[in-house]
């Protein structure tokens, strides 16, 4: 669980320093919650 906190925590970091406008951290942090849920239904 620890990893996958810390993989999750990589990532929202890569994908919020990827985009320039709020728009874009609105989609990115949306992609990433769909993410989320398909490792928890997996």
């Amino acid at each position: 669980m620890k990893n996958f906190t810390s993989l999750l925590l990589i990532a929202l970091v890569i994908m919020l320093t990827a985009c320039n406008t709020v728009r874009g951290v609105g989609q990115d942090v949306q992609k990433a919650g769909a993410a989320i849920e398909n490792a928890v239904k997996k």
